[in-house]
């Protein structure tokens, strides 16, 4: 994750907002860097206001999920469609999505990255853009991989590939129980249930059908 301090403004800066539980404006201003310096307090970090690595892996620990003010009735995984083992931050999709798609935001609600930590990505609030036809009520979860990564060999004919590592699988399966926490009644799938394409990658329904 980014460094962030005081004065920077933005996306990541929202995301650091609502992980710390106040009014995610996108900027990094006193009183955000007041919440930053209670945390590190608390967990024994040096309170100077700066969010570095060890400020994003206690947040990251400490995160609880928002519910959504929205019915949602379904929770939908996807992966990245990017090489096994490439890293990909929130911040790369959401820029992809952007500029590529139009976008005004990540279409996921949740990232898992390779070491199995969970990052939120669009507001829960907010409809995704993940699953046509199933955005207005969906959680729409995503896992950073989902092709093989074979040399001399185009991105365009990388064959699909359950990519996930331990750490994600075990990431995920977290993310899952508590957003079933959440929403009780909402229906685990993967992508392709609802699309022409192999994403996730595995067989997220019956995968989690007993969650």
């Amino acid at each position: 994750m980014k460094i962030l301090k005081r004065g920077m403004k933005g996306f990541d800066v929202a995301e650091l907002q609502r992980k710390l539980k106040i009014l995610d404006d996108g900027i990094f201003g006193r009183l955000t860097a007041e919440a930053v310096m209670e945390l590190q307090r608390k967990h024994g970090l040096e309170p100077d206001g700066i969010v570095g690595q060890k400020t994003w892996a206690v947040l990251n620990a400490d995160t609880e999920l928002r519910k959504s003010k929205r019915t949602i009735n379904e929770i939908i995984v996807h992966c990245t469609a990017s090489r096994e083992g490439q890293p990909m931050t929130v911040d790369a999709i959401r820029r992809m999505h952007i500029k590529e798609r139009g976008w005004s935001d990540i279409g996921y609600h949740y990232v898992v990255y390779l070491d199995g930590s969970i990052h939120e990505g669009r507001p829960v609030d907010k409809a995704g853009a993940h699953t046509a036809g199933h955005n207005t009520h969906s959680i729409g979860v995503v896992y950073v991989g989902g092709l093989a990564n074979l040399p001399n060999v185009p991105y365009a004919k990388l064959p699909p590939k359950d990519t996930r590592t331990p750490a994600q699988k075990a990431g995920l399966l977290k993310l899952l129980k508590q957003l079933k926490k959440l929403y009780p009644k909402a229906t685990i799938h993967g992508h392709r249930e609802f699309a022409n394409k192999a994403c996730p990658c595995f067989d997220a329904k019956n995968e989690y059908k007993d969650l």
